[in-house]
């Protein structure tokens, strides 16, 4: 499942660059993780049953691979994705591997937690001031038990300050890192 998910992105960011226009049509970036060392930390926390319910969320799922691998270990997996193009990549990837993974378009950052994202970042990739996609999904932020993030280099003290105010006491934050690290923690 990692090595088709990884040749799908490879194929679209390949048109993407051959068609002269950027990711998502506006220039933007994507960088994917390392899906191998991410499945290897989901598949410890889910056997260890660290995580308080299965409900998982992926914060920027892209093409949807990590919920995917989430879904495929006993999470009842979803995902968030700001990029519109994305979200029915990731549809398509879920469903020709046999998972009910759905996806919703929108910022993973709910309103009442935008102003921790005000940041003088021009490069800043958090969705601020683009609808959440909770209300699509028919969830809550305090739902999960097990959120997973890939921030840019940068923001990863955002997205755990955004962590800390939506998600439920004793949540689960797994976020990958760029330089290829996985960070598990806990909400207090």
């Amino acid at each position: 499942m990692v090595a088709d998910g990884e040749e799908r992105i490879s194929d679209y960011l390949g048109a993407r660059r051959g068609g002269g226009a950027g990711f998502g049509g506006g220039g933007g970036a994507f960088v994917p993780a390392d899906y191998r060392r991410v499945y290897t930390g989901l598949a410890a926390v889910y056997e260890a049953g660290l995580a308080p319910t299965e409900q998982f969320c992926e914060w920027g799922s892209g093409f949807g691979i990590v919920a995917a691998l989430a879904a495929q270990l006993g999470f009842e997996a979803c995902g968030i994705e700001l990029e519109r193009d994305l979200v029915p990549q990731a549809e398509e990837f879920v469903a020709e591997h046999d998972l009910d993974v759905p996806f919703a378009h929108g910022s993973f950052i709910p309103e009442s937690a935008e102003h921790l994202a005000d940041v003088q970042d021009d490069l800043a990739t958090l969705g601020r001031g683009v609808a959440d996609g909770y209300d699509e999904l028919g969830l809550d932020p305090d739902d999960f038990g097990l959120i997973y993030a890939y921030p840019w280099p940068g923001e990863e003290e955002i997205v755990e300050q955004i962590f800390d105010a939506v998600a439920a006491r004793g949540a689960l934050l797994l976020t990958y890192r760029s330089t290829e690290d996985l960070v598990l923690q806990r909400k207090a």
